[in-house]
């Protein structure tokens, strides 16, 4: 699957963005679940823990990426 994602083109640059903005996104909704009231809040936070998981999936890809960049 790696190799199928570099032959593709995709870069190990692009998989670690993936990785902070996801954090950046977990951050944002975790901050906008402050401003509701209500079970809306108890969402929000878990929609933000969901988002937050992402990332260490990108930046492990990152990592096969990098390593798939170093063969060639």
């Amino acid at each position: 699957m790696i190799k199928m994602l570099h032959d593709l083109g995709i870069k190990s640059e692009y998989a670690y963005i993936g990785g902070a903005a996801s954090i950046g996104v977990s951050l944002i909704s975790w901050f906008a679940s402050r401003q509701k009231k209500g079970d809306d809040k108890a969402q929000a936070d878990r929609w933000g823990i969901f988002i937050g998981h992402w990332a260490p999936t990108f930046f492990a890809l990152g990592v096969a990426l990098r390593l798939e960049e170093q063969d060639d």
